[in-house]
């Protein structure tokens, strides 16, 4: 059963540490190939199934401890997400919102 996760989590202990493993009995596995080749043919194939006899343990270690990155491991930010900022306050701004005064107030300014 897979597991489901809401944010791209990297992969667990367990999980890289059994990709590393195959990943090293994959190489050992060729250079065990290349071990037994080596009886069986002549000349510069002798020679090929040799390097890769002697090389391949240093890939395999190489390979198996590489860190992987698996795709996505960057957590991705929601898209409709808006930052809000507020105008600055200014003293000398007219307010727009409805004025002070209340109707019927010029009537009496004029008495």
């Amino acid at each position: 059963m897979k597991q489901q996760s809401i944010t791209s989590l990297p992969l667990s202990p367990e999980a890289e540490r059994r990709n590393r493993m195959i990943k090293y009995s994959i190489t050992m596995g060729i250079r065990v190939v290349c071990i037994l080749l080596m009886l069986f043919v002549q000349g510069w194939w002798l020679v090929v199934c040799a390097i890769g006899a002697i090389v391949l343990p240093y890939i395999a270690v190489v390979i198996a401890n590489v860190h992987a990155d698996p795709s996505g491991s960057q957590v991705m930010r929601p898209g409709g997400v808006q930052v809000y900022r507020p105008e600055p306050f200014t003293p000398d701004a007219k307010p727009t919102g409805p004025s002070d005064e209340t109707p019927g107030t010029d009537q009496q300014k004029d008495a």
